[in-house]
């Protein structure tokens, strides 16, 4: 096995992560080919089938999954060594693989990557939005962003994005005008609203709060999507109340396209961290982040 390339071993888990030989290729910035290339001498070095593959999809062997599961801490502690060399180097560099909530796809996070890519020219991001909870370590990133009730408490969390939220209520014009204005969340159940639903299958409760009463019910309506875009459509279309952070909906509220309802029962909320685990050595794309962001002016909203 000495002779066997450490190049073919990071193909093999790119492969393996992406289901894909062109995606694998299109992150790596080589081709599908030269992957396929690497996959097969793998293969005939260990005697093994790794990768079952058809035309339609790629996915492992019970080997290929063990093998994966070992490999992927072990390259990760390979690019970081090679990635401390950058401390003899003037300007970090490396690519910091992030896994975030969908929202902050939207509201924060492409403002703050633009400004800190203009400043670290030599590191690259790889941002996966996505609101299943995942073990950011076990499935290759560098960090997370989440909020803190879904924070693994043996992580190191900093504040990022705005420092306070609000969940709102609102709905179309001609909506209210049918169906009136409901004066209390328990009115909802009454209405038409339109729903989140994240790609695990949850379909979370509305939950709203008044000085120290919380309520917590689960409306129904004609419609419910896993995007934002779909929501904040069918709402302004006036198929129902739509419900979701305030910065979404304030475009089309300041548009008169939304109204805003319930205002005495807007919940407040803390707002994201990035987290990450507490490492002696940590990658200098990821030193560099976090100093970044540690860095940031603080926004309450």
């Amino acid at each position: 096995m000495e002779d066997l390339p450490l190049n073919d071993l990071d193909a093999f888990t790119a492969i393996a992560r992406e289901r894909s030989f062109r995606a694998a290729a299109r992150k790596r910035g080589v081709s599908a080919s030269s992957l396929s290339d690497s996959l097969r001498r793998l293969e005939e070095h260990v005697g093994v089938r790794l990768l079952n593959r058809t035309t339609r999809s790629v996915t492992p062997t019970e080997a290929g999954e063990r093998l994966l599961q070992r490999l992927t801490p072990a390259l990760s502690e390979i690019s970081l060594a090679l990635q401390q060399l950058d401390v003899f180097r003037d300007s970090p560099s490396g690519t910091l693989r992030l896994n975030v909530p969908i929202i902050a796809t939207r509201l924060f996070l492409p403002d703050l990557a633009s400004r800190f890519l203009k400043r670290y020219p030599r590191i690259s991001l790889e941002i996966v939005g996505e609101d299943t909870f995942v073990d950011v370590l076990a499935a290759g990133y560098d960090a997370g962003i989440r909020y803190d009730e879904r924070l693994e408490r043996d992580m190191i969390a900093v504040p990022i994005g705005p420092r306070r939220q609000r969940y709102v209520t609102a709905a179309a014009p001609d909506y209210l005008e049918r169906r009136g204005i409901p004066g209390h969340p328990r009115d909802l159940l009454e209405h038409e609203c339109v729903r989140h639903r994240f790609l695990s299958g949850a379909a979370l409760p509305w939950e709203f709060e008044r000085a120290d009463e919380t309520l917590v019910i689960t409306p129904k309506g004609p419609i419910i999507a896993n995007t934002i875009e779909m929501q904040v459509s069918a709402a302004v279309t006036g198929l129902g109340i739509i419900r979701t952070f305030e910065e979404v909906l304030m475009p089309a509220i300041e548009r008169g396209e939304l109204v805003p309802i319930l205002d005495d029962w807007v919940t407040e909320f803390s707002g994201p961290f990035l987290y990450y685990a507490s490492r002696k050595h940590m990658p200098p794309a990821l030193r560099a982040f976090v100093d970044f962001v540690k860095g940031e002016p603080r926004k309450e909203g």
